[in-house]
């Protein structure tokens, strides 16, 4: 099975050494000289987008960052401003896109917007890295794009997973054969259905975690289960509004560490829940695995009027030694909010924790203590169980 390049196989240490150095060479002296292993990158921040789209307003356009060769500057809701430039590779969709099968001899129907925000340029720029030929076909004008399909023959599709089934259902009613073999997908779900609708089709359907600000982030490969991590980011599983890890197999909050010394993005919080898949891929790629989507992190929930933030739950369980873990529970008791805070950990103290849920929760609630297991390794830190009947 063909790979983009040597580092897809390379050992675990030999990785780690390299995206060691990567990384204490786009740090700043103070912060490089404080790790000596990607382990202690929770030494360091987390940066979230509320913080990088508030430095972006007081200094424009990217907060003061440190940016170089850059061709573009795009624009995602928030708003957030992103660089981008032409260079190879610069966004590492080619690892992708050489998974999906897709090289030299395919044109790909770009169905990705261009317009304001990136990922239709990130993914051309990944066809230049293989050699593709890409027809920019952006969004929208689904006949015009299924007969550009027909005439120029296109062989792979770029989009999101749902409208290349709209372009294949179009050309059905037009009388138009097309040669799709291909499509390398993101921006949206990938339900099973739909990928053995494509199947079906002989269309070899794959999908890639990537965003606007950080690129490609991992990605499917024909052969194994989960999305393996791109050689060109650091990524950590982490309790949500802690920033400190999970243990593996255990859901939480993806940050990502960008290794681009053009815009280097350190602990980069997405916001998405997600698990470290144990062991290898089958397909020879030898990085980590991650299990794909699994929910938001931001489980920000109003209860009583009051807004309890997962930063908040990870104060909570900082403040009481011998607490591991714990769980707010926002459900309701006729026309009331009840809160419930449920406690993992070894010679706690009901009334005491109950008694600092107003100082750090800001609300009083009912606290119990609960056995390891009772409580689900989900990534889930608040839990709103109400149902509202019209």
């Amino acid at each position: 099975m063909a790979h983009f390049d040597e580092l897809e196989t390379r050992s675990a240490a030999a990785r780690a050494a390299d995206q060691l150095a990567k990384l204490k060479a786009i740090l700043p002296e103070d912060q490089a000289a404080l790790l000596n292993s990607l382990d202690e990158l929770p030494k360091l921040d987390v940066m979230r987008k509320a913080d990088l789209s508030a430095a972006q307003r007081s200094d424009p356009p990217f907060g003061g960052l440190t940016v170089r060769n850059n061709t573009y500057v795009f624009q995602s809701p928030g708003p957030i401003y992103e660089p981008g430039s032409v260079d190879h590779d610069w966004w590492r969709f080619g690892r992708f896109l050489t998974a999906c099968g897709i090289g030299k001899d395919d044109i790909i129907q770009n169905c990705f917007g261009y317009h304001l925000t990136p990922a239709g340029t990130m993914f051309e720029n990944g066809a230049r890295a293989v050699g593709a030929k890409v027809l920019p076909a952006g969004t929208g004008q689904t006949a015009m794009q299924a007969q550009a399909a027909h005439d120029i023959g296109c062989t792979a599709y770029a989009g999101t997973p749902d409208y290349l089934k709209v372009i294949l259902e179009k050309a059905d009613e037009m009388s138009l054969t097309l040669k799709f073999s291909k499509a390398a997908v993101s921006g949206g779900a990938l339900f099973p259905s739909l990928r053995d609708f494509y199947t079906a089709r002989g269309i070899t359907c794959l999908q890639c975690y990537a965003t606007a600000d950080l690129g490609n982030i991992a990605y499917e490969t024909i052969s194994g289960e989960g999305l393996i991590l791109d050689e060109g980011v650091v990524v950590e599983i982490v309790t949500p509004g802690t920033g400190q890890p999970v243990p593996d197999g255990d859901v939480g909050e993806v940050i990502v560490t960008a290794l681009n010394p053009d815009y280097p993005l350190i602990r980069f919080a997405t916001g998405d829940l997600s698990a470290f898949m144990p062991g290898e891929s089958p397909c020879g790629r030898t990085n980590r695995r991650i299990k794909g989507w699994m929910g938001r992190a931001d489980q920000t929930t109003k209860i009583k009027g009051m807004f309890v933030r997962p930063e908040q739950v990870a104060a909570l369980v900082a403040a009481h030694p011998g607490m591991t873990r714990a769980r707010v529970i926002a459900e309701r008791a006729g026309e009331v909010d009840t809160m419930a805070v449920h406690c993992v950990g070894e010679g706690l103290d009901e009334a005491a924790v109950a008694a600092s849920l107003p100082d750090i929760l800001k609300l009083k609630g009912d606290v119990r203590l609960v056995a390891d297991a009772e409580l689900p390794r989900d990534g889930v830190v608040i839990e709103d169980r109400r149902t509202y009947e019209t």
